[in-house]
């Protein structure tokens, strides 16, 4: 089943919301408003996950996790000057924040700007070799002094880079942050599709907090649902570009248009692989399988040792560019990971076995 138009818009705003770990409000406050368009029990728990919640009372309880949060800076200082320092939040590649046009998202509004560095034409021809360090670049607004800039932006406001979601050619998809709203947005569009089906299992859509961070978000919302079952959902390196080639051995073949990306290895329940393999080839849905020898660095991880342990898998978005501006998607992907979550959902009752053999 594809996604309407609609869908695709609330996806639009979504990305466009500004969303930094810690600060992820008015992303979340979309997802509820959405969410209310098909359940009437939607939950913010006091970490700032939001909780939808289908079918409630049905046995098991399933979680579904995709965080919401995106890598981003924080304000740690003002110059006399009127300059802006700040520093990361989450891992950023350097070499792709200077030059950057930025928003500043303040109790007022939001504050245009832009990241300055010290002109390559001056710098030492040692320095020239090497990459600008964070600590070295800084946020110009325009302000003639401390005091100018201080009555527009303050210590610990957010900033996000200044990038919306842009449509390229065929199904190709780029924008700020597919890392991971893509990821609570298909939670949310697959709880969309189960409360109007039939199934027997409680199912919480969770977009969970501070991921970037330590996955803090999915360790505290999995302890208060206390779910038997989970599938987090993320993105993952495609690696189906240019300079790849060591990447294709690490981290496996997964190509944009080739389908929802299954893991299998320690982080993963293998009889919950299995079902989500033997779900994708009975409903021929496109899906592809890689393999990780250790923990991810996705919720899956946190959700996986919560409490006495969690029955979880992992279902990923090809993803390319990862952590830069223009993270590169393609909405088949998407549509085939709801597709895939939803059916395999469906196929959890309350007799089925979550120890692991």
């Amino acid at each position: 089943m594809k996604l309407n138009q609609e869908s695709w818009n609330f996806l639009s705003r979504l990305i466009d919301a500004p969303s930094p770990s810690g600060y992820e409000d008015s992303a979340a406050a979309l997802w509820e408003k959405e969410a209310r368009t098909f359940t009437s029990d939607v939950r913010r728990d006091a970490h700032g996950n939001t909780n939808a919640v289908i079918h409630s009372g049905g046995r098991p309880r399933i979680m579904l996790s995709g965080h919401y949060d995106e890598i981003g800076f924080l304000i740690t200082h003002i110059d006399d000057d009127g300059f802006i320092w700040f520093a990361p939040i989450g891992g950023w590649d350097p070499q792709i924040i200077q030059g950057q046009r930025v928003r500043i998202h303040t109790r007022q509004g939001t504050v245009p700007g832009v990241i300055g560095k010290c002109p390559v034409h001056l710098l030492k021809e040692e320095a020239r070799k090497e990459v600008t360090k964070i600590e070295n670049m800084w946020v110009d607004i325009g302000a003639k002094n401390r005091k100018a800039a201080e009555k527009k932006v303050a210590i610990g406001d957010p900033i996000v880079l200044d990038y919306g979601l842009l449509r390229l050619d065929g199904h190709s998809l780029a924008g700020r942050g597919f890392d991971n709203r893509a990821g609570a947005f298909i939670v949310l569009e697959t709880a969309r599709r189960l409360a109007e089906c039939s199934l027997e299992a409680e199912v919480h859509a969770v977009a969970t907090v501070q991921e970037e961070i330590g996955l803090r978000g999915a360790r505290t919302a999995a302890f208060g649902i206390d779910p038997q079952f989970a599938i987090a959902v993320d993105v993952t390196f495609a690696t189906d570009h240019p300079s790849m080639g060591d990447a294709v051995r690490q981290e496996g073949k997964v190509k944009l248009g080739g389908g929802a990306v299954i893991t299998r290895g320690p982080n993963i329940h293998p009889k919950l692989f299995d079902l989500v393999v033997e779900t994708a080839r009975k409903k021929k849905i496109k899906h592809q399988i890689i393999a990780s020898a250790r923990p991810t660095g996705t919720d899956a991880n946190a959700i996986q040792i919560n409490r006495a342990g969690v029955a979880t898998a992992l279902i990923s978005l090809p993803n390319r560019y990862m952590h830069s501006p223009c993270e590169l998607i393609d909405g088949r992907d998407v549509e085939a990971c709801i597709e895939l979550i939803t059916e395999t959902c469906l196929r959890i009752g309350p007799d089925t076995d979550w120890r692991p053999f």
